[in-house]
């Protein structure tokens, strides 16, 4: 069973046409960049799977459920990470389990069940901050972080909630290129997660689309790159999927050899990203013919 499933999507807004006809299929435990020229509807296309914003045709599932409005299924981190500056890295990643499991009346008229699940909450969120390499500042306020634990904070934040699917939306635009580096390792620290647990026949637990305008970083962090784009035969209707593949697979461990990526770059160049290069894009639809074919190396579960 695919996490997530996007079927006939379109969407306008008045007389400009965004998505035509968007179709994408994610296995569990796959991480998936998300490319396109800007203006081709990708930030329209993760609202609709967010659930925010449904298409006007077409439907968003998430495992077998129907999305037609918010829900904790799917998680969400921006580019400008939403921290509360009031609360400390540990008390910002348990906000989210403290809104989902309590009520204020719980919190205000059951204050000693109310601090046995808080101390659990806390506990939770420093797992998490772990996970993210963030555990030794977890007593620090925002305004003490640096722009980048930041955003692991909120990574951390998303993450606890444990949705199906969780949605990156450029979310290390605005960092340095060092800092930048450092939170794509830990991408891949999540994917080697996903791998160990498909290795002893657990379900992967993250399964990730991550929306980047870096090609190097798609191809680095992701195991397929999806290209949306309105540059094809009907693109005067909207934006389409006109490009899937996987992309190399790498582990924490490895080095970021960019000679891997250079053909596959251009191929992402010349099909998503030119206008005036005639393709038949159907040529590059092809990550579920290739899964089939190498199961063991493609990422899905399906």
């Amino acid at each position: 069973m695919a996490n997530l499933e996007i079927v006939d999507v379109s969407h306008a807004y008045g007389p400009k046409k965004v998505l035509n006809n968007v179709n994408l299929r994610v296995g569990a435990g796959q991480v998936v960049a998300l490319v396109g020229p800007s203006g081709c509807g990708k930030s329209t296309l993760l609202r609709a799977i967010l659930g925010t914003h449904p298409p006007q045709s077409g439907q968003v599932l998430v495992g077998e459920k129907v999305v037609d409005g918010p829900t904790r299924d799917v998680g969400i981190v921006y580019q400008h990470y939403s921290l509360y500056e009031f609360l400390t890295a540990r008390q910002n990643v348990a906000f989210g389990l403290m809104l989902d499991q309590t009520s204020l009346p719980f919190r205000v008229f059951n204050y000693f069940a109310w601090r046995k699940l808080r101390k659990q909450h806390l506990e939770q969120a420093d797992e998490f901050l772990k996970k993210v390499g963030l555990y030794a500042a977890r007593d620090q306020y925002p305004s003490e972080m640096s722009g980048g634990m930041r955003q692991r904070v909120a990574i951390a934040q998303a993450l606890i909630m444990q949705p199906s699917v969780l949605l990156l939306d450029e979310p290390f635009g605005a960092l340095d290129e060092a800092t930048r580096e450092e939170l794509q390792l830990m991408l891949l620290q999540l994917y080697a997660e996903n791998v160990r647990a498909r290795s002893e026949n657990r379900v992967p637990p993250y399964t990730v689309v991550i929306v980047t305008h870096e090609l190097n970083e798609a191809l680095f962090v992701s195991d397929r790159v999806v290209g949306l784009s309105q540059y094809h035969a009907d693109g005067a209707n909207g934006a389409t999927i006109v490009y899937d593949r996987p992309a190399p697979i790498f582990t924490p461990d490895d080095e970021k050899d960019l000679s891997r990526f250079v053909e596959q770059k251009e191929e992402l160049i010349q099909c998503v990203f030119s206008p005036t290069v005639q393709k038949d894009h159907l040529n590059y639809i092809t990550f579920w013919k290739e899964h089939e074919k190498h199961p063991t190396t493609s990422g899905a579960d399906v």
